[in-house]
């Protein structure tokens, strides 16, 4: 009888599990949003430029690089959760996949209101792209939390890279880059 009693405990205990072993159940959303931005190529390789571009920086824009770019793009994600959609929404974030691979191919260094105010132009697209794209039955906070945590490290990765190397291998950050930005034209054109 306890044998009994037992496989129907486990059974019960398992039933969510199996009614949520297909996608599209996702309950949290965090996983939803952890994965956003590493499973898009235009998200993955916008995201890790902004780590790329502000390892190139000097001072305050090596740091308010990537916070510009995770808060503005929470903004959007809000926004998107609301419905906003943006015109040439998709073609504006292949379009800072360009632009975030040349300015990494250039390592070009600006002032640091222009380099925040393109940042958060750019993470704004992201961001409304992701709050448009949250799984129907996901919790939009689980999701943004996942979003935000993603980018975050996704912006780690690449300046942890960038100031790992030797300044003997820059070259090969700004081929990233340059790399990058092909692949941006390639979304453009797509």
């Amino acid at each position: 009888m306890k044998l009994r009693k037992t496989l129907y405990t486990i059974a019960l205990f398992l039933t969510p599990a199996m009614a949520f072993a297909h996608p599209g159940h996702e309950s949290s959303g965090l996983m939803a949003g952890i994965a956003h931005p590493i499973a898009g190529l235009d998200h993955l390789l916008a995201m890790l430029a902004v780590g790329l571009w502000a390892a190139q920086q000097q001072g305050t824009a090596s740091w308010a690089l990537p916070a510009t770019f995770v808060g503005a793009m929470l903004l959007g994600g809000l926004m998107g959760f609301e419905g906003l959609e943006m015109p040439l929404m998709e073609t504006g974030i292949a379009g800072s996949v360009l632009a975030l691979g040349l300015l990494v191919a250039i390592a070009v260094r600006p002032p640091v209101w222009l380099a925040v105010g393109l940042t958060a132009l750019f993470a704004l697209g992201h961001g409304v792209a992701h709050g448009l794209e949250r799984p129907e039955l996901s919790s939009p906070w689980g999701y943004a939390a996942g979003f935000v945590t993603a980018t975050a490290a996704l912006h780690a990765a690449g300046y942890g890279l960038v100031r790992a190397l030797p300044q003997a291998v820059a070259p090969l950050v700004r081929i990233a880059g340059a790399v990058s930005a092909g692949a941006g034209v390639w979304l453009l054109a797509g």
